[in-house]
């Protein structure tokens, strides 16, 4: 069982940035996947970027790539998203999950056993 919370989020004008965090609990995120989701109002919730804890490789969908980072720290059991040049429309809510299996297969929430409560993030001048 894992237990993900995510926080950083906030309100940043356009052309700002955010670093949101996604803390586990009760399991090392060592065998699991690690993806980024957010859900705009009204709209489905999407992916956005992925960590793969077998080997550290990194994924991003076109609309954050180049802007988003995704990193982890092993010894905080924590993964982490850095976002830079926000826009408008990165405004959402953010969330973190995890899919057992260590290695990214994509960003289907049905795949995704855990999830954190989210984080607001709205970008607004």
């Amino acid at each position: 069982q894992v237990q993900l919370a995510e926080s950083g989020g906030g309100s940043v004008q356009p052309g700002g940035s955010l670093r949101l965090s996604c803390e586990a609990s009760g399991s090392t995120l060592d065998y699991y996947a690690i993806g980024w989701f957010r859900q705009a109002p009204g709209k489905d919730r999407v992916g956005i970027s992925c960590i793969s804890s077998a080997d550290g490789k990194t994924y991003y969908t076109d609309s954050v790539q180049g802007r988003f980072t995704i990193s982890k720290d092993n010894a905080k059991n924590a993964v982490y998203l850095q976002m830079n040049s926000l826009k408008s429309e990165d405004t959402a809510i953010y969330y973190c999950a995890a899919d057992y299996g260590a290695y990214c297969m994509g960003y289907d929430p049905y795949e995704y056993e855990y999830w954190g409560q989210g984080t607001q993030v709205t970008v607004s001048s």
